[in-house]
């Protein structure tokens, strides 16, 4: 009777600390997730106050994106070696403390390198979150409903950032937006630091420095060419050196990934047409949805002079339905295959891009709505299909580090959509005459990458 009540007692404390991880981790999610779309909101008021314009708004947003992107296997691999909780609690602390900074800049540099940080920070803590999931989730279909409800929490921070910074801007100011990721933070530390260590450590990944140097120099030389491009002109030797730069760095970084035993990013999975159809089509999706929530941010407030809560108000429609999408994307995954779904929402994508196309000209804001739930719910589809086609396909062994590269491209997809629409709009006059380059390009963009995954995805 004894054995029995101590086993019950076992069970439900293991219960709670199950529940206690979950928690931690879904409230990480849900702040990167959020500093990912929460910055668009207060373009406007950063440019005013930092006396900016949209090359520096571009690096507000990107340095936080640039620096998650680059970091994020570094950031598994980490967690491998010292533990996932350590890593965790490192990467949460380096975020709230960068998230402080943000709020307490008081120029446009000091802001960008908290901004770097901030990125960091999310790289270690966000493929942790992942690791102390599946550490206090064995058994494979808990470990799923756990990762479902990880996953639907970042859904929900996408659908409420634009619309949970402009009530804070509305309440306070544009540095609330930074300043309000100290309780969620302290929070996650103070529920992380109850968890215990784990019990089964696996054994350590080797770790890359040269091909993260290198990787960072690429990405970080490119975006900055972008984004300068148009202020300093595509000639310029500041610009020139960049895309010089960032070409060399990307030859090094390719010459190191198919030579060393500790490569970071495994050459060889990209023989797999799954695996780089899902890589593909995740970058192309992350690249078209925020560089278009970047510059229609600008529009609403810059040209048609909406408040930083009308204009979270007003990407309701589009960012609602990106939430709903990611919940029915494995059942109609399911029903018509990954396949064919990504197609479908690809195309669904590209209708969407026209149709804002078209009624930019009318100027209303209800006919601008009409297409953006398209555009939204496509989005959501799109990345649980693409990830499920990519799993399917890789060896588990192998899951680890496929799922951290499908993580990094769309960062880095988010990236360069920032800087390639920010360019896009700030270098062709009127902005509407810009705006209407980038749907064009993101409506063609859309349809060659539906094209590309059905032939690397050609049934045998």
């Amino acid at each position: 009777m004894e054995k029995s009540a101590t086993a019950g007692m076992h069970w439900t404390s293991s219960r709670k600390q199950d529940r206690r991880v979950l928690a931690a981790a879904s409230l990480s999610y849900v702040v990167v997730i959020l500093d990912t779309s929460i910055v668009n909101v207060a373009l406007e008021r950063i440019a005013g106050a930092l006396a900016t314009d949209i090359a520096g708004l571009q690096w507000v947003v990107n340095a936080y994106i640039l620096s998650l992107a680059s970091l994020l296997l570094t950031g598994g691999a980490l967690a491998d070696r010292f533990g996932a909780r350590n890593i965790y609690l490192a990467g949460l602390a380096v975020f709230t403390l960068a998230s402080a900074w943000c709020g307490l800049a008081g120029n446009l540099g000091t802001l960008i390198a908290a901004r770097v940080l901030q990125g960091g920070g999310a790289a270690l803590l966000l493929p942790a979150s992942l690791a102390l999931i599946k550490q206090a989730f064995p058994e494979a279909r808990a470990r799923a409903a756990a990762i479902g409800i990880w996953a639907g929490c970042g859904g929900a921070a996408m659908a409420a950032g634009p619309l949970a910074g402009g009530i804070l801007i509305h309440l306070f100011d544009w540095r609330s937006i930074f300043l309000a990721n100290l309780p969620a933070g302290l929070l996650g530390l103070w529920l992380t630091w109850r968890i215990g260590g784990s019990r089964n450590p696996r054994q350590a990944r080797p770790l890359d420095p040269g091909g993260q140097c290198a990787a960072i120099l690429a990405l970080a030389a490119l975006i900055a060419a972008l984004i300068e491009g148009p202020v300093r002109g595509w000639s310029s030797l500041p610009v020139l050196s960049g895309m010089a730069l960032s070409i060399a760095a990307g030859a090094v970084f390719l010459q190191l990934q198919s030579g060393g035993a500790q490569a970071m990013l495994p050459l060889a999975l990209f023989r797999n047409g799954a695996f780089s159809g899902a890589v593909l089509v995740s970058m192309v999706s992350a690249l078209t949805f925020y560089g278009l929530v970047f510059v229609m941010s600008l529009y609403f407030q810059q040209v048609l002079a909406y408040s930083p809560l009308r204009t979270g108000l007003a990407f309701l429609p589009l960012t609602a339905l990106v939430a709903a999408g990611s919940m029915l994307s494995h059942r109609l995954a399911v029903v018509f295959g990954a396949r064919r779904l990504v197609i479908a929402a690809l195309a669904c994508y590209a209708i969407g891009f026209l149709g804002l196309l078209l009624s930019l000209s009318a100027a209303s804001y209800w006919l601008l709505a009409l297409p953006m739930p398209a555009i939204g719910f496509a989005a959501g589809l799109i990345t649980p299909a693409a990830t499920a086609a990519l799993m399917a396909a890789i060896e588990p062994e192998r899951a680890g580090v496929a799922a951290g590269v499908l993580n990094s491209a769309r960062q880095t997809g988010a990236a360069l959509g920032v800087a390639l629409f920010g360019g896009l709009v700030a270098a062709v006059h009127p902005f509407q005459a810009g705006l209407h380059l980038v749907l064009w390009f993101s409506a063609a963009l859309a349809l060659a990458a539906a094209l590309a995954w059905r032939r690397l995805l050609q049934p045998a």
